[in-house]
């Protein structure tokens, strides 16, 4: 059965020109001077992007009502939490790539720029293949149950964007400066084009991006089959996901059970699919199921925090500080 959208031709084109003029008016108002981003005003930021979802939202449910309308919020909310797992990617590499506070912004912008654009591909290809091979979504949910248990038993591995096969092939083949020149991507000097550090930042964060794509968009893929409503939760999600690395960048590894709420969660949704054809999961229910899993994996880790790693003292410290304070 083919898949009906509800987004005609010229409402994509609407929906995109929209997102261009949001993110325009982002970098070249709000954001024109780089800076380091608060965390008040990335809390602010982060309000302003989850209010602009929810009126989408409103008037999906105006215009084609409210099953329509609870695609999209499921969607939205599923994407909006797998995309707490590239705050602990962005961390990292900003970290590996000694990147300015005041870059970290910018870095972020041109990173998602180009994660709206891979994302929209990878959403047309799949709709593409569920609409022409429906057992497809029977191998997307599989493969988001291996994910999530991957997830639940490696939580703790160590990330490397620098291993990533398309940052190497950028670092191969295209000369680089050693330092940051502001927030430009590319320099001239002495005639030739040289890529800076925050170019190959951007890279790999899309790089990265790419990886959690392929967890990502299957599992809204399990809530709809409207390649529009995906699309639209996707980007919504991903516009704001630059406000959350900088309101949560300071706490969220305070949450140490939240890994494996979203490995739950992607187990959830994955099933979801497998037993499609048994039984359909009602949207509702897989809404009240991803905000439990989510508010229970926050609420266990303040109910049990992390311990902190004990300081290690070498047995004759004792005697050490005794003959210090003799002195």
């Amino acid at each position: 059965m083919e898949i009906q959208s509800i987004g005609s031709p010229l409402l994509w084109v609407a929906f995109t020109v929209f997102v261009l003029g949001l993110l325009a008016l982002d970098l070249g108002v709000f954001h024109r001077e780089a800076h380091e981003l608060g965390v008040r005003e990335a809390l602010a930021w982060t309000v302003v992007w989850i209010s602009l979802a929810l009126l989408f939202n409103l008037g999906v449910y105006f215009w084609y009502g409210s099953e329509r309308a609870l695609e999209f919020l499921t969607g939205y909310v599923i994407e909006k939490a797998l995309s707490v797992d590239n705050v602990f990617v962005f961390l990292v590499i900003f970290s590996a790539f000694s990147v300015p506070p005041k870059l970290q912004h910018r870095a972020l912008f041109w990173g998602v720029i180009g994660a709206l654009v891979t994302r929209g591909i990878f959403i047309v290809l799949g709709a593409a293949l569920l609409n022409r091979f429906h057992w497809m979504a029977y191998l997307f949910g599989a493969f988001l149950v291996f994910t999530g248990i991957r997830l639940l038993v490696q939580r703790g591995g160590e990330i490397h964007p620098e291993r990533n096969p398309l940052f190497r092939l950028f670092r191969r083949f295209i000369p680089t400066v050693d330092d940051y020149r502001g927030s430009h991507l590319i320099v001239v000097e002495a005639g030739k084009r040289y890529a800076t550090p925050l170019l190959l930042v951007v890279v790999a964060i899309e790089a990265t991006d790419i990886v959690f794509a392929i967890d990502s968009i299957p599992a809204i893929f399990a809530v709809t089959k409207d390649p529009f409503i995906v699309y639209t939760s996707n980007i919504f999600a991903m516009l704001g996901l630059r406000a959350l690395y900088f309101a949560l960048a300071g706490v969220v590894g305070k949450f140490q059970y939240l890994k494996v709420g979203l490995s739950l969660l992607l187990v959830f949704v994955g099933a979801k699919m497998l037993i499609a054809g048994i039984y359909a999961v009602p949207i509702p229910l897989s809404l009240g199921v991803i905000a439990a899993t989510i508010a229970g994996s926050i609420v266990a880790s303040l109910i049990w925090p992390a311990k902190k790693p004990e300081i290690q003292r070498k047995p004759d410290d004792s005697s050490d500080d005794a003959a210090e304070m003799r002195r």
